[in-house]
């Protein structure tokens, strides 16, 4: 044998026993001795950019991996995250962030060589985090040839066609000016959209940033094999510390599976396959929770049950249509008496084992300030048949648009309005269908939620402004009120969170009386926990946040 052939072949073995060790190694995702946190994602993930988180699945993903400015606790206080401090000018334009100078981005082949000037460094290397980092990772989200669904959120900043006002004052100062005041404007910055990202990984990876993401988080991206599986691993360098000194996060690793059938999900998470399991659905929920929403026996020793509301308002929305034949107040008759003649507690008994509180207020969730339970609509049977009645309503058909997993609550509501006199059709369509259709204009009443963007009842309120619209804005009802429109832009001057609550009060209630939507429930955040996971924690947002998760490999 050539002595050529004979190295190639030695190196090739050095090289197979190197992988059959790395293999049994602690990178592994499987190795026993790892404290790595397991769920399944049936809804897959498309990117890891954080410019394109506009949903659960993407934000959870990439919250793991990436930091903002500032964050929400469990108790949804604001709290500093990457900015140390701030400061909000009198007037309420200028929003001043003092950053954190121990902030270092993953350690990643995009800083060396050229690619990271001035200075070439020799392979992987971090990053400190300065101001003009977030002034670049705000512009990727303006910027309109990257489409980001999450541009909205500047629309408050001073611009002109191209041009932000976000400013680095120096490596640790960092700025930003509105063109009004908006009183929600820090919670907004808490929001995956305005994470920060590293220019370097950006250039370098190019369209391959989705797939090969760069931050700051708690966990570092690993392995992506889509619709298989994701694996972050611990950051060491990671900047939070526990109130002991430690640094965090506890554990090693965070896999996630695709499983698209939730029902074999299901099963894996019995198997004690994952670890976490979010909601719940109709085809297991019998197995795993009583009538009355509570965790069957069979399963208290293997799992932990937590609740607490959730920011979700969940509704029916009707198209108020300015050329409606039936007139403006035979239509706001046929509203109500659709509101009133919805049972909602035994919607919720029988259909989500009591998950959940009935939708007898406004569009505010419960936990916001600004909800009020008094201004909507109970169940009024004799008054919804009056009202039938009095406007000559019987036999009027309604036509209501939903999806599958909401195929249950259409009925129910087909049923109840039936037996006020009316005629109810409902059709069930893909999600895509709906949403495009409802943004139209062209389905006179349709399924719809809202979850907070960031918590704070002008999130809800503003789906009612004349500005927004559809499909330019989400005012998909195209509900107008001009004294509505005058008390909200009265509520974003008010500093004064108390005051700003009452005014979010009279417009919910201003609104309701016109019914242009019909409140079926708030949500609850529920979430199933293996008992080897200890401190999960949880939250009105359902973010999931592993940062102070600890796990038991016994």
């Amino acid at each position: 044998m050539p002595i050529k052939s004979e190295r190639n072949l030695w190196a090739w073995l050095v090289m197979v026993v190197l992988l059959v060790f790395a293999s049994c190694g602690k990178r592994h995702d499987d190795d026993e001795n790892l404290a790595i946190f397991k769920y399944n994602e049936s809804a897959g993930i498309l990117t890891l950019d954080p410019i394109y988180a506009k949903d659960l699945p993407h934000i959870w993903a990439c919250n793991q991996v990436f930091n903002s400015l500032v964050a929400f606790d469990d108790k949804m206080n604001l709290v500093p995250m990457v900015a140390k401090s701030w400061d909000v000018s009198e007037d309420g334009l200028v929003y001043t962030f003092h950053l954190r100078d121990d902030v270092q981005f993953h350690e990643d082949e995009c800083f060396k060589g050229e690619k990271q000037a001035p200075e070439p460094v020799e392979g992987p290397s971090p990053r400190r985090v300065t101001a003009q980092d977030f002034v670049y990772s705000f512009n990727r989200v303006v910027d309109k040839r990257l489409n980001s669904p999450g541009m909205w959120i500047f629309s408050s900043v001073k611009h002109d066609e191209d041009q932000y006002a976000f400013t680095a004052l120096d490596d640790t100062t960092f700025q930003i000016e509105l063109t009004k005041p908006f009183p929600p404007f820090l919670g907004i910055l808490s929001m995956t959209y305005a994470s920060v990202v590293p220019h370097e990984a950006v250039e370098y990876y190019g369209d391959d940033f989705r797939s090969h993401p760069v931050g700051t988080g708690p966990f570092k991206f690993q392995y992506w094999k889509e619709s298989v599986k994701l694996v972050f691993r611990k950051n060491p360098d990671y900047f939070e510390r526990d109130a002991a000194g430690e640094r965090l996060p506890y554990i090693d690793a965070v896999s996630v599976s695709f499983l698209i059938d939730k029902q074999v999900a299901f099963l894996e998470f019995i198997k004690g396959k994952f670890d976490f399991m979010s909601g719940i659905d109709a085809r297991y929920k019998d197995e795993l929770l009583t009538y009355d929403g509570q965790l069957r026996k069979k399963y208290v020793d293997k799992i932990d049950l937590i609740t607490e509301p959730y920011l979700n308002t969940e509704y029916f929305s009707f198209f108020i249509d300015p050329d409606d034949p039936l007139g403006p107040e035979r239509a706001k008759a046929l509203r109500q008496a659709v509101n009133l003649c919805i049972d909602r507690e035994k919607m919720l008994r029988y259909l989500r084992n009591g998950i959940g509180e009935p939708g007898t207020g406004g569009m505010i969730p419960v936990g916001l300030p600004g909800h009020s339970s008094s201004i909507g609509y109970g169940y009024d049977l004799k008054q919804a048949q009056r009202l039938v009645k009095e406007n000559q309503l019987e036999g009027y058909l309604l036509q209501l648009s939903t999806v599958a997993d909401y195929a249950d609550i259409g009925k129910f509501v087909q049923s109840q309005v039936e037996q006020i006199g009316l005629q109810c059709k409902m059709e069930v369509m893909p999600p895509a269908t709906l949403r495009s259709m409802r943004g139209n204009g062209s389905l006179p009443f349709f399924r719809a939620s809202w979850v907070a963007d960031y918590p704070d009842a002008e999130n809800y309120l503003s789906l009612f402004t004349t500005s927004n619209f559809a499909p330019m804005g989400p005012n998909y009802c195209h509900y107008s009120n001009p004294k509505y429109d005058q008390l909200y832009d009265k509520a974003l001057l008010c500093n004064d969170l108390e005051q700003r609550a009452q005014y979010y009060t009279e417009m919910d209630s201003l609104m309701m009386q016109e019914a242009p939507v019909v409140v079926l429930f708030y949500d609850e955040v529920l979430r199933f926990v293996n008992k080897r996971v200890k401190d999960m924690g949880s939250n009105p947002t359902n973010l999931l946040d592993l940062r102070r998760v600890k796990i038991s490999n016994k």
